[in-house]
């Protein structure tokens, strides 16, 4: 934005904040342009000109004009993405059932105190739309889609956390259960890495829904070792999974 002189104080919005080390297929970001920047060049011209000043691993993907009352903050839906194996005690011989039914016990309205990094007057209630597994293309659960409204800080993260460790065995569904069910009684079921978790989709009434919301292939994605020394070297691959999985996202759609 400085390079292109289009910088002024207090002109960007961004529509969800993420920890650092997450990955970010979309985000929505609101910029208030210059007059002689929004009048005179085209949506797809301001694509083309972000997009030859933007760092590799960030890309521009869409333009469009926006209601000068709208907020990006208020998206009524955001869907992550995570990939439960490359958390080190994730279970190669992982039930899906199990796995399956402590995605649902996520779903819905529940106070989250016990699956948050909780901020001072940060309501820790939210209401979990869908909260899925995500499977590999033969058939093996890689991890689980989840989407709402909004989400607390590190909830996605220990979610997964919860998920793991019941598939691990260091902890079970009624201990899950018994956190969201009692959050006045605190407990620490443990916070997974940030570099398994995408930010895959975000659908906002303001601004045009361009990407689909479905699970994508993994059919490029390798199988996660056994041995646990193996895994480590295999972790550095599943990482670059991940961005591929995203640079083909973004280069079937650049303008």
């Amino acid at each position: 934005m400085k390079r292109l002189t289009w910088w002024t104080e207090d002109c960007l919005e961004i529509c969800s904040r993420t920890d650092a080390g997450v990955s970010v297929r979309m985000n929505i970001v609101r910029i208030d342009l210059p007059t002689n920047v929004s009048n005179n060049l085209s949506n797809e011209s301001i694509v083309r000109a972000l997009n030859d000043h933007l760092p590799i691993g960030a890309v521009a993907l869409k333009s469009s004009k926006s209601n000068p009352d709208s907020k990006v903050r208020y998206a009524y839906k955001r869907q992550y993405l995570y990939r439960l194996e490359s958390i080190e005690e994730w279970s190669l011989e992982s039930d899906n059932q199990i796995s399956s039914l402590v995605c649902s016990l996520f779903e819905g309205q529940h106070d989250f105190s016990n699956f948050c990094r909780l901020e001072r007057e940060t309501d820790p209630i939210r209401t979990v739309d869908a909260c899925i597994p995500w499977f590999s293309q033969d058939g093996r659960m890689i991890g689980f889609s989840i989407s709402a409204r909004s989400f607390v800080w590190n909830q996605v993260r220990r979610i997964a956390s919860a998920i793991s460790g019941a598939s691990s065995g260091r902890i079970s569904v009624s201990d899950i259960k018994s956190a969201l069910e009692n959050p006045e009684q605190r407990v620490d079921l443990g916070r997974a890495p940030a570099d398994g978790l995408i930010l895959w989709s975000i659908l906002h009434s303001d601004f045009d829904h361009f990407l689909s919301e479905e699970l994508p292939s993994t059919e490029f994605f390798s199988r996660r070792p056994e041995d646990s020394r193996d895994y480590r070297r295999w972790r550095s691959m599943s990482n670059y999974e991940l961005n591929v999985l995203l640079e083909r996202e973004w280069l079937t759609r650049i303008s």
